[in-house]
């Protein structure tokens, strides 16, 4: 169950979108949830806006690294993560040729139907336990 917007300003964040776009990142945002659910490692999901997008922060144990959603100039919507950040290039070594990818910063949809639960609920995962976790060996 994904719960209620944490404040008015967060809902509107998500309103003002396209409506591709708002259920693409609604996917994204549900995902992030049910893998927190799912993490109990994690603790309680902040949500918050940075930069005037959704964010998800690991505010209770300090476990992870943010996690934001928005639109992007090269995609309809984009899951942002900590650009200084190994998640990005850990991801792509894990699922290489499934996603588009800006840098090490986002990884980039068109479409709702592209958010996949098992791949992404995994960057998610990696995201939430960034600080508790020993790094991917991925290869260069």
């Amino acid at each position: 169950m994904t719960p209620p917007f944490a404040n008015p300003g967060i809902e509107a964040a998500f309103d003002v979108l396209d409506p591709q776009a708002r259920a693409g990142l609604l996917a994204l945002r549900r995902l992030i949830f049910d893998t927190a659910a799912q993490t109990p490692e994690a603790g309680r999901i902040e949500e918050a806006l940075r930069w005037g997008q959704p964010a998800y922060l690991t505010a209770e144990r300090k476990t992870g690294t943010t996690l934001r959603l928005g639109v992007h100039k090269g995609a309809r919507f984009a899951l942002f993560v900590h650009c200084q950040s190994r998640l990005i290039p850990e991801f792509a070594s894990a699922f290489p040729a499934w996603d588009r990818f800006e840098g090490t910063r986002a990884v980039l949809f068109n479409d709702p139907a592209e958010v996949e639960p098992l791949r992404h609920g995994w960057l998610i995962k990696r995201a939430l336990t960034y600080r508790i976790r020993p790094p991917l060996e991925i290869s260069a």
